[in-house]
């Protein structure tokens, strides 16, 4: 077994020779940086560690890069190539590095390790040293060969077509899952990609766009891309505002304020009214000034729709917290500590309920909607790599700093979504937000009817989850 020190010896080494080695296999690197950039917003602080000559974290674009490497080497050659950005010559599994930095200078948004942990020396000491640049918001994400690939990958550096690895450790995703567990970190999503690493275009698009995608297959992928988070997360709490947008609902508006239990420091309703025709918005004047204390607005959206109506009251809320309470009060208001608890003390960043497990009263769901509720769940789960099984249900609960951050990377999708439910999920697993769901009991509409059209809905929502998976899966 080869020391420590020979392993850095050798990158010192081959750093000179590191170019030709990436024009070479041009098509995989380009394909990382295209994978990194996709999931790490333009204008992030961002660390990478074992960053090589910095063409990767150069390619992610950041406001603050800062590049690590134990070969001296290595980083000459990143300094020229990058100036803009930070380099450091350090050893990851050793401590010190971080007093080499401005205190304001020592966190990160993402931190890059990438075709790292099959060279480092001990994998475990190096995730813990992670830890010093972290927020409770950061991203871990590694990118690491395939174990399945081993055979594949050692010949392809017999015959020359890759640059030999040295002494190389085989990490399955169980592997890594199991270290970063250990380390105090939550794995958030883990993927596969590229079936053929050299292109050619007609087998590019075959294996790479569509076939590694496809459930099962993707076990096959020849990189695994890890995102994790700190899991270790100080409970806090927050102020919360109660979005509740109503078109028809003027039955519904009173229990709305009467039912929701006091569970934070200071919480407001804001009512955002959909031209109702019943006199929802004078309901709401006079909920209003008959509960002075209970710190309510009242909103006329302009636009149409509930996801018009959900961004207006969003962009009036002065709360850390956002939570989404439909006026049929389906999903109960009592219920609605449960997603305050979930989310402050770090189960979770973006809180979705779940009306699927719990028996439902008679009314409460038709027969078609329940199947539509149980495919699209299925879906989602596949498309945004991360458990979910009700994805149409309306109330969703998330921190303001990242709906800002949502908000922001909108036009990667676009407005495409009237109802905000899928435009919300979609944005959350763009972000690498962790996703958890809190099981409520689904409750029949005591006023009213139902403003979904099943048909023509359902056409819609499965347009954009077709849309959704062309941008999410098979980018």
């Amino acid at each position: 077994m080869k020391s420590k020190d020979a392993i850095r010896e050798y990158f010192e080494t081959i750093a000179t020779r590191r170019h030709r080695w990436k024009k070479r296999n041009a098509f995989y690197h380009k394909s990382l940086e295209k994978y990194f950039a996709f999931s790490i917003p333009e204008g992030s602080r961002v660390l990478e560690i074992g960053c090589g000559t910095g063409d990767l974290l150069a390619a992610v674009k950041p406001s603050f890069g800062v590049g690590v490497d134990f070969s001296s080497k290595m980083v000459e050659i990143a300094v020229s190539q990058h100036p803009d950005l930070l380099f450091r010559v350090h050893d990851i599994e050793e401590n010190g590095f971080i007093d080499q930095l401005d205190e304001s200078d020592q966190q990160f948004d993402y931190i890059i390790l990438s075709d790292l942990v099959h060279i480092l020396w001990d994998v475990q000491k190096a995730l813990g040293n992670l830890k010093k640049f972290c927020t409770p918001s950061t991203r871990i994400i590694i990118s690491n060969y395939n174990f399945l690939w081993e055979p594949i990958l050692q010949f392809t550096e017999l015959v020359g077509l890759k640059q030999r690895s040295f002494n190389p450790n085989w990490l399955s995703f169980n592997d890594m899952d199991n270290l970063l567990g250990i380390e105090g970190y939550q794995v958030i999503t883990s993927t596969q990609k590229l079936l053929f690493p050299k292109y050619i275009p007609i087998i590019n698009f075959l294996f790479n766009k569509f076939l590694v995608n496809l459930p099962m297959i993707n076990q096959l992928g020849l990189v695994t891309i890890t995102t994790a988070r700190p899991e270790n997360i100080i409970r806090r709490d927050y102020t919360v505002s109660i979005i509740v947008p109503a078109k028809n609902e003027k039955g519904n508006i009173l229990n709305a304020v009467l039912r929701t239990p006091s569970f934070a420091p200071s919480q407001e309703f804001i009512f955002i009214e959909g031209h109702s025709s019943d006199g929802t918005v004078e309901e709401m004047e006079r909920i209003r000034l008959r509960f002075p204390d209970k710190n309510i607005k009242v909103l006329r959206q302009n636009g149409k729709g509930k996801g018009d109506a959900v961004r207006a009251g969003f962009e009036a809320a002065k709360g850390e917290i956002l939570m989404i309470l439909d006026a049929d009060l389906t999903t109960p208001p009592e219920d609605l500590p449960k997603f305050y608890d979930a989310i402050s003390n770090g189960k979770g960043e973006f809180i979705n309920g779940c009306r699927l497990v719990y028996p439902m009263e008679k009314e409460a769901m038709r027969f078609l909607n329940l199947l539509a509720n149980k495919f699209f769940g299925l879906f989602f789960t596949y498309l945004l790599g991360q458990r979910l099984k009700d994805t149409l249900c309306g109330t969703k609960v998330l921190f303001k700093k990242d709906y800002e951050k949502i908000k922001a990377n909108r036009n990667y999708f676009g407005d495409f979504d009237p109802f905000g439910d899928f435009d919300l999920l979609f944005g959350a697993a763009k972000l690498n937000l962790h996703i958890v769901e809190v099981i409520v009991r689904y409750k029949d509409r005591q006023y009213g009817s139902t403003q979904i059209s099943r048909f023509k809905h359902g056409l819609l929502l499965i347009k954009m989850s077709l849309f959704a998976a062309v941008k999410l899966k098979f980018k």
